[in-house]
């Protein structure tokens, strides 16, 4: 699209309509906060200017992190004049971005049912597979008006959903109503990945006593009873106490990074050199981890 050019806009300006297509995260607003209580706003806003209006497309996070220390004028850089245009720009570039594939499945839905726009059309502006784009279209046709809202605010992790509700959903055909049912059970309890998974499977294959427990908002009792269970009753072995406690530790920084590693703020050498030592050796343990950890879910399932 050529060089873009900046300019310093009134906060009041900007056109908010898709805020809510961009995924909510506390803990990376609350250091953004700070950074830009000590640095400013260092990248501008992004966004279309159409009739006399600037729809932002990106900078949500900033825009509010701006609003909570009183800033009125934000760098602001327009996108051209074509709604559909640059949001196709800012999928162009989502990896720097910091894009979710939830986020860019909800700017693909968009193209396609507001703009129009086909599979193919989308995959050729994006030099993407039409396979790429249609996986993602896919994916918000699976989600109800609920669960969407409710990820998208960041009261139900987007993890919880790709990886525990959407495998459970397609091998189980469980009804949409079921699946809302439960998100908003558990939904803003700062629960973790593990814990949310546990409570989804004993939600929709456990008793209906602890299913009645769940939705009626008794969501640590069934947490407690599921955990027992899956515990034995406290008699696992000391080495089998500690593969599990490495299990939940490797749960948790994997989800950590996979936010972490998009984010566009890495500026130093220094970080970048020892990321990358660090990264490739990562890489190097992918394939016999991944293998491994396969096999041992396999056994452990049929146990």
């Amino acid at each position: 699209m050529g060089t873009l050019m900046t300019e310093q806009v009134e906060i009041s300006s900007l056109d908010l309509r898709y805020e809510s297509y961009r995924l909510k995260a506390a803990g990376t607003e609350k250091t953004l906060l700070l950074s830009i209580l000590q640095n400013g706003i260092r990248d501008p806003l992004q966004g279309v200017d159409r009739d006399g209006n600037r729809i932002l497309l990106d900078g949500f996070k900033r825009c509010r992190c701006a609003g909570k220390l009183n800033i009125k004028i934000v760098p602001y850089t327009s996108l051209g004049d074509d709604e559909a245009l640059g949001i196709i720009e800012l999928l162009r570039v989502s990896n720097a971005k910091s894009l979710s594939i939830l986020e860019q499945a909800r700017l693909i839905d968009e193209l396609k049912s507001v703009h129009r726009m086909s599979v193919a059309e989308i995959a050729r502006l994006l030099d993407k597979s039409k396979s790429w784009v249609s996986i993602r279209g896919g994916i918000i046709k699976e989600m109800s008006e609920t669960v969407t809202d409710k990820i998208f605010s960041g009261a139900f992790p987007v993890y919880s959903f790709m990886y525990t509700l959407r495998p459970f959903m397609r091998i189980n055909a469980i009804k949409k109503d079921d699946v809302d049912d439960f998100v908003k059970s558990v939904s803003g309890k700062n629960l973790s990945f593990r814990d949310i998974d546990l409570l989804a499977h004993g939600y929709f294959k456990g008793s209906e006593e602890l299913r009645e427990q769940i939705k009626r908002g008794n969501v640590l009792w069934g947490l407690k009873c599921l955990k027992k269970s899956y515990q034995g009753e406290g008699k696992c072995t000391e080495l089998e106490q500690g593969t599990l406690k490495a299990l939940e530790i490797i749960l948790k920084y994997m989800q950590k990074l996979t936010a972490g590693c998009r984010d566009s703020r890495y500026k130093t050498a220094a970080f970048h050199a020892q990321a990358n030592l660090l990264s490739g050796g990562i890489i190097r343990q992918l394939a016999p981890f991944t293998e491994a950890i396969r096999s041992f879910h396999d056994r452990t399932g049929q146990a």
